[in-house]
């Protein structure tokens, strides 16, 4: 089995989120078998900025789903999606 790099877009309620705080409370919340890659800005409209967040998972059905669902409840996340998985040689 092999890994895979998700990158995971976290969106938070409205341009008033502490994106810094919302930063740290990702990296904490990484769950075993995930392994923290980065975090990259992604502006979208009017202020609100997305955060993509990219993490290193096994090669299985459903390897993302621990990580997507610990994003969701961090406080001031209004969605979490995964966009691009690709496979790590």
């Amino acid at each position: 089995m092999g890994e895979v790099l998700a990158t995971i877009k976290v969106m938070p309620e409205s341009p008033e989120v502490d994106l810094e705080k919302m930063k740290a409370d990702i990296q904490a919340s990484i769950p075993e078998g995930t392994e923290f890659h980065k975090i990259d800005e992604e502006p979208i409209a009017f202020g609100l900025v997305a955060l993509k967040v990219m993490v290193i998972v096994g090669d299985e059905e459903g390897g993302t789903e621990a990580a997507e669902a610990s994003l969701a409840k961090i406080n001031g996340v209004n969605s979490v999606e995964v966009t691009d998985i690709g496979r790590l040689m």
